[in-house]
């Protein structure tokens, strides 16, 4: 094995964690770091002063290119557009100090897909991965001073939608637990309540499965969706099962529906209510998801 596999091997989960920020699948990430091992075997060993930055270059390059064909498919995608929910998260983190570097939540993953590609690319790789900027300048082909700006305006749209503390696990879990109990209540005020006024709720089917196909906002219109959906289902006798497990480093929801997997659900928590809900139906994203939840509820 040569020094510059060696250190593929041992930089293999950063540099999946910076695909899966960069394209927001972990599938399309995957394809990417194949591309980039493919690269390594091919690669003039001699020409290489620093393994580690080459291939955080060269996977930067990698998901620069596939988010050019991502955008395009984007912009015919059928309703919301949602990442890819992971819930093994622990390999996917950077070796950094960085506050933001172990949050891999949809709302922080929603803010950096309204960034332009350079922008994403040069925030995360000097904010979460701590690449120094001369390096940035060499994976993007700009300069470093344009680099900074780039950064620096993807860190102030972060900045601003996400808050400066996101809230604790317990918090998720607390308001996770009585949700479930609203909805089988079949009681919209009791949901409403546990709504932000300005909740959002996203549901990802990608034309495959029924969703909606615009987000839902306001706490009124959010509860009454979810009663609905209950309501509909328990018309035609169906069962479903909500388990409790970790979704991209924060508690939510896995959902069966007639014992097969229908959904993941994951929640914003601010203020200490439900800013925004996550859904994800689309099979193709569903595909790591496994079985075996910790927490079990029925509705």
């Amino acid at each position: 094995m040569t020094d510059l596999e060696t250190t593929f091997a041992a930089c293999h989960g950063r540099l999946q964690g910076l695909a899966y920020r960069m394209l927001g699948s972990r599938a399309d990430a995957e394809d990417v770091l194949q591309d980039a091992y493919l690269r390594v075997t091919e690669a003039d060993q001699r020409a290489i002063r620093n393994p580690e930055a080459f291939l955080f270059t060269t996977v930067t390059r990698l998901c620069l290119d596939q988010l050019k064909s991502a955008r395009a498919r984007r912009e015919v995608y059928v309703g919301p557009w949602l990442p890819e929910p992971v819930l093994d998260t622990e390999g996917l983190s950077p070796d950094s100090a960085a506050e933001i570097a172990d949050d891999l939540s949809f709302a922080l993953l929603l803010t950096l897909e309204k960034l332009s590609a350079p922008e994403r690319a040069a925030f995360l790789l000097h904010d979460v991965f701590d690449a120094p900027y001369a390096q940035v300048a060499d994976a993007l082909g700009k300069s470093e001073a344009a680099c900074r700006q780039l950064a620096a305006r993807a860190r102030k749209a972060v900045r601003s939608e996400r808050p400066a503390r996101p809230a604790p696990p317990e918090a998720h879990e607390t308001l996770l637990a009585k949700f479930a109990e609203a909805i089988t209540t079949g009681d919209p005020s009791r949901l409403e309540a546990l709504l932000a006024a300005d909740v959002v709720a996203y549901s990802d089917g990608g034309g495959v499965k029924i969703a909606a196909r615009k987000p839902i906002r306001g706490a009124e219109n959010v509860a009454r969706f979810f009663i609905g959906l209950v309501r509909k289902h328990r018309a035609r006798g169906g069962t479903s099962s909500f388990a409790l497990a970790k979704i991209n480093g924060a508690p939510g929801f896995i959902v069966h529906v007639d014992g097969a997997l229908d959904q993941t659900l994951s929640i914003d928590v601010q203020n200490g209510r439900i800013a925004a809900f996550y859904i994800v139906r689309n099979p193709e994203k569903l595909r790591s998801i496994a079985a075996g939840p910790t927490e079990h509820s029925s509705t």
